[in-house]
Parts: structure tokens; C-alpha cells; sequence
């Protein structure tokens, strides 16, 4: 009977391993029939609504939730083509002759030569008019147009990707020893003429083109787009985080923690601050019944009763911090999740995340001297002020207790004399070095209000 178990477990190993090895072998023509696939619904996609061209918003006129839908199956598709071919081409490298000659033997057909090379052709052709622009495809707001400059001064060959932002610091293309467009700012570049002179002329120039109301309207379109992609960017970063860190804490590292954790096993304090907690709290409890005792005028509890009240809230107690101790647990490898989350969200989000600095560059240079100062005081006095110490002490000492670790007071004081000197030192340097250059009147602003 047992030889028999034996045998049909075994065969069912060989026919997984069989069926493994199947698939290994079909890896080169599976990866370029998905990757043929996705280019075929690129195509059927700029037939069917874009006339033939290319996905763009130049290309038809939808709108921007249109263009949104579009653009993100695009990015999928074009994800999907580009994966598959860097599957073949390493499917390819690694299968040899022998592999070729085993698929032919187990009843696996390679697709012709011809066949494969029209796939690949076609493939490239659909995927070439993205190749250049992929980052241009998700938005349109990553080259700006500085205010206090024509238009042909800047180096760009797309009108549409020029933004007309005046609250924007200029930036002006320039070349490099290796003939590379170079971006220059303003705090790079002094001007001979004062810049609200050549603000001036650049708005005269503005409004005698007759092309300028076209320009504004696309103008506005691609700052709406980016205030879209921001905003919904900033939430990704907030919520993916938290929500990996609930996700991974509820079926992850909660269950594999109770697993090898059992009641009879757990350590009921983490550290020495826990069980002092428990012991201030359990002498409290043991007062508190004396005092209502007396204050019923009832007769006084006897060894035996006192005991058991006792033991009851020892067991509660322990209970409470053996929850406390294990969630403690949980919140680090918790953490360590959330963090590589936000971190896979920045390592694939880098055009998200050049939209983003372009948007809060237009807000910060947006302000008036008066809300510059009095963000850079509110920040200053928060995290290097007077009374940032308290602050700091409070934010150290729950993330230790997150952690369940023991606050180290000298490690928090020791932080607490060190850090915010830094912090201070960087603002310092930060207004001395580039706020004084873009703008000077926001210093003064600042100067007057921290007197």
C-alpha cells in the first residue's frame, strides 16, 4: 500500500516537473506573443482614437480625464511590451541547442524565423514613437517656460510641453562642454537690466502674438494636468505607506508572529520601562481598593480577598502588555514594509515626481515676501526653535515606545543638542545662499519679522 502512495506521488512530481519544464521551454514565444499582443492594442487604441497617430493630446481633442484613461493604458501596455521583449531576449540567451532540441522531443513548435522577426519589426514600430517621449506621455508640465523670456529661448522642440508660469523662477538653456542642454536658474544667472523690465517686454511681447490665446488656453490645460498628477501623487506617497503597513501587519507579520509565538512562550515586557509601567499601575490598583474600602465604611478586606483582586489585575495586566509587547513587534517589520513601499513608489514615479517639484516650485515662488517669511519663521521656531526640545522628546519617545524600545534619555538629549543645531545650520545657509539671490526682499521681510 505504501509503494503504491509512493508511486502515485511520485508521479504526480514528475508530471508538476514535467509541466515546469514546459513552461520554461515555451518562455521565448509566450514572452513575444504577450508583447505582440500589447503592441496590437496600442494600435487598435491610435486607430480607433487617435486617427492612426500616436496617443497624445495633440493628436484629438478629448479632455483631461479623457486623456488620463488613455494615457494609463498606454504606460500599461507599453510596461507590458517592454518586460516581455527583456524576457525573450534573456530566455533566448539562456536557452541552448539542447533546450531547442528537448522542446522538439516533449511536442513543442518554435514559430518560424520570418514569423518572429515580422512580430519583432512590428513590435518596435509601435513602441519607437514612445521610446524618446515616455516620460512626456504621463505629463506635459516638466519643461517650463520662464516668465521674463520669449518663447524661442527656450530649447524645445514640443510648443505644447511650455508652461507659462510667472511666479517661476527663469530657466535658460544653455551648453555645456559635452553639448548638453543645460538648465541655468535664477539664482545662476544676474541680469544687465532689472528682471521687471524684461518682465515687461516679455509680456508686450505675449500679447501682441497672435497666437497668444491658443498659448494660454494650452498653457492652463497643462497646469491644470499637473496639479492633477501632483495632488494625486502626494496621496499615493501617504497612502500606500500606511496602507502596506496595515496590510502587511494584519496578514503578514501577525499571523507568522502568533505562529512561532506561542502564549506560554511570549515574553510578557519588552524592556525594564514596561514592567516599572505595570508595577506603578498594579500598587495603584492595590491603593485604590483601600481607599474605596474606607470610604464605603465597609470592613477591611482580608489577606485571602486582597490577594485574589490582586491576581486579577496581574493577569490583566499581563495580558495588556504581552499585547503591547507583540504589536511592538509587529510595527517593525510592519515598518520595514512601508518603507520599501515608499521607496518602490519613488524608484517608479520619477516623472511623477519631477511634476511634483515643478508644482511646488510654483507655489514657493508663487508667494509674497511676507508668507515666505512667515513660513520659513513658522518652520524655524517648529524645528530649531526655542521650544522644538519638547517637541523633539515627545516625537523620540513614541517612536520608541512604536518600536518598544526603552527611551535612552541620553540618547534623547544628546539628539535633542545636535540635531536641531544642524537643522538650524542649514536654514541659515540655505537663506544666505539661495533665498538672498531669488529673492532679497523676502530676506529683509524676514530680517524685520525675527526682530
Amino acid at each position: 500500500m505504501s509503494a503504491m502512495k509512493n508511486s502515485v506521488f511520485s508521479q504526480k512530481i514528475y508530471s508538476f516537473l514535467l509541466a515546469a519544464y514546459r513552461w520554461y521551454l515555451q518562455t521565448p514565444e509566450r514572452s513575444l506573443h504577450e508583447a505582440y499582443d500589447a503592441a496590437l492594442k496600442i494600435q487598435e487604441i491610435e486607430d480607433k482614437h487617435f486617427n492612426g497617430n500616436k496617443i497624445d493630446i495633440d493628436s484629438a481633442m478629448y479632455s483631461n480625464s479623457v486623456m488620463d484613461y488613455f494615457e494609463s493604458d498606454l504606460k500599461k501596455l507599453l510596461k507590458t511590451a517592454r518586460m516581455r521583449l527583456t524576457e525573450l531576449k534573456a530566455s533566448r540567451w539562456f536557452l541552448n541547442e539542447e533546450n531547442q532540441k528537448a522542446a522538439q522531443k516533449v511536442g513543442i513548435e518554435h514559430p518560424s524565423p520570418s514569423l518572429v522577426l515580422e512580430k519583432l519589426n512590428f513590435i518596435d514600430q509601435v513602441i519607437s514613437k514612445y521610446t524618446t517621449s515616455s516620460d512626456q506621455i504621463t505629463s506635459k508640465a516638466l519643461v517650463v517656460k520662464p516668465p521674463n523670456l520669449p518663447v524661442n529661448s527656450v530649447i524645445s522642440d514640443d510648443k505644447s510641453l511650455l508652461v507659462n508660469t510667472p511666479t517661476l523662477p527663469p530657466k535658460i538653456a544653455t551648453q555645456d562642454s559635452d553639448n548638453k542642454p543645460k538648465i541655468k536658474r535664477k539664482t545662476d544667472t544676474i541680469g544687465v537690466l532689472p528682471r521687471s523690465i524684461l518682465s515687461t517686454i516679455s509680456r508686450l511681447q505675449v500679447e501682441l502674438d497672435p497666437n497668444s490665446e491658443q498659448e494660454v488656453i494650452q498653457n492652463f490645460r497643462q497646469t491644470q494636468r499637473r496639479t492633477i498628477i501632483s495632488i494625486r501623487f502626494i496621496l499615493l506617497l501617504i497612502i500606500v505607506p500606511l496602507l502596506t503597513h496595515q496590510i502587511a501587519k494584519a496578514f503578514v507579520v501577525g499571523p507568522t508572529l502568533e505562529r512561532f509565538r506561542s502564549n506560554e512562550q511570549m515574553q510578557i515586557f519588552l524592556n525594564s520601562e514596561m514592567e516599572e509601567e505595570a508595577l506603578v499601575e498594579l500598587e495603584g490598583f492595590e491603593e485604590k481598593l483601600k481607599f474605596e474600602n474606607l470610604i464605603r465604611n465597609a470592613p477591611p478586606l482580608s489577606s485571602e480577598q486582597m490577594e485574589i483582586e490582586m491576581k486579577k489585575k496581574a493577569i490583566e495586566l499581563a495580558e495588556e502588555f504581552r499585547h503591547e509587547s507583540s504589536n511592538a513587534i509587529k510595527n517593525v517589520f510592519a515598518d520595514i514594509f512601508s518603507v520599501g513601499a515608499f521607496i518602490w513608489l519613488l524608484l517608479v514615479s520619477k516623472s511623477s515626481i519631477a511634476v511634483l517639484k515643478d508644482f511646488f516650485d510654483n507655489i514657493v515662488y508663487g508667494l509674497s515676501d511676507s508668507a515666505k517669511a512667515f513660513i520659513i519663521i513658522l518652520f524655524t521656531d517648529i524645528f530649531v526653535g526655542f521650544h522644538s526640545p519638547h517637541g523633539w522628546e515627545v516625537l523620540l519617545e513614541g517612536v520608541s515606545r512604536h518600536w518598544g524600545l526603552p527611551a535612552n534619555r541620553d540618547f534623547i538629549f544628546l539628539f535633542i543638542a545636535t540635531f536641531p543645531v544642524i537643522l538650524d545650520t542649514i536654514f541659515k545657509y540655505w537663506i544666505f545662499r539661495y533665498l538672498n539671490r531669488i529673492s532679497p526682499s523676502a530676506v529683509a521681510t524676514y530680517r524685520n519679522m525675527n526682530e
